[in-house]
């Protein structure tokens, strides 16, 4: 039996059974393809198998079980190594900024993210959208003034688990 041939239509079988067994595409994929190396380096006495698919997985089942142990050592090992990170939550004016965001047409929404946060000039909005730059000045005023208005009224609606919303001017600070 040629290699090639074997090959071809035994690794889909495998790659299933490993993924049936692991849970994961990748490392299904990883281990199938380590197993057909080895098989193959050694397939002069392979091949004289009565069941050299079953060589083959169990390779590739060890190669499985042996990554996960090692992911496994290695995860209790950084565990104890290093202290827990502590990720604080989002400052609640950026998310508010982004609520009010997303109500707006994705054309506003578009023109502020690019002038205001990826800091580009009108003209280069202009020749990204394809726009006239005066569209694109008159779209940012509406934007900011729509924008401005969004968190105006979010500030006036504290969040349950806020309290109550600060007495800042986030209307002027997010559209400037």
């Amino acid at each position: 039996m040629e290699f090639a041939g074997f090959y071809a239509a035994e690794l889909p079988r495998v790659v299933a059974q490993l993924y049936a067994l692991t849970g994961d595409l990748g490392e299904a994929e990883e281990a199938a393809q380590e197993a057909f190396i080895r098989a193959w380096s050694r397939w002069s006495h392979i091949s004289a198998y009565d069941d050299p698919r079953g060589w083959v997985l169990t390779v590739a089942h060890r190669l499985a079980i042996s990554r996960w142990r090692r992911s496994q050592v290695a995860r209790a090992f950084l565990r104890r190594q290093s202290p827990p990170h502590v990720t604080e939550g989002p400052d609640p004016q950026l998310v508010a900024l982004v609520h009010a965001l997303r109500q707006l047409p994705p054309a506003q929404q578009r023109v502020l993210v690019l002038h205001h946060m990826a800091d580009r000039s009108v003209a280069e909005i202009a020749a990204a959208e394809g726009e006239p730059e005066g569209t694109i000045k008159a779209r940012l005023a509406r934007s900011r003034a729509a924008l401005a208005a969004l968190l105006t009224e979010t500030s006036a609606v504290p969040n349950a688990t806020d309290g109550p919303a600060p007495a800042s001017s986030q209307g002027k600070d997010a559209t400037t």
